[in-house]
């Protein structure tokens, strides 16, 4: 059977659009919250989520693998022993976290899956 020109387009037109939409229905879009409107209701957002923030001054604790990423009203603990630690982390950074987000004895923490921080070159001036 023998397709004319305008079928082929046509069927080579709808394979495309297909496959489009079926990469678009695969992509999780993972949504990038800052920490105080998380915490401003933390029960909304408890599981998976992706946290942004900064590490508070003098609360990295190598040992316990522990550090307060805080927000403009807002403090959270997040547990990085399952996190590989990128080179730009440092205190005063702003950085990005995935991870579970749960209450412990009424405390809210997060279990960091993934640290990621900015480069710094898009945030330094140059002098």
């Amino acid at each position: 059977m023998s397709l004319n020109r305008n079928n082929r387009l046509f069927v080579i037109g709808g394979s495309i659009i297909v496959l489009v939409i079926m990469m678009l229905a695969t992509v999780d879009p993972e949504t990038q919250y800052y920490i105080d409107n998380v915490m401003d209701d933390p029960e909304d957002y408890t599981g998976d989520v992706h946290i942004r923030g900064e590490v508070l001054e003098g609360s990295v604790d190598v040992e316990n693998y522990t550090f307060v990423l805080t927000g403009v009203n807002h403090m959270l603990l997040v547990d990085f022993h399952g996190a590989a630690v990128p080179d730009g982390f440092s205190e005063g950074k702003t950085i990005a976290i995935k991870g579970t987000l749960s209450s412990s004895s009424g405390e809210w923490i997060l279990d960091a899956k993934e640290i990621q921080t900015g480069c710094p070159s898009k945030y330094e001036s140059a002098e």
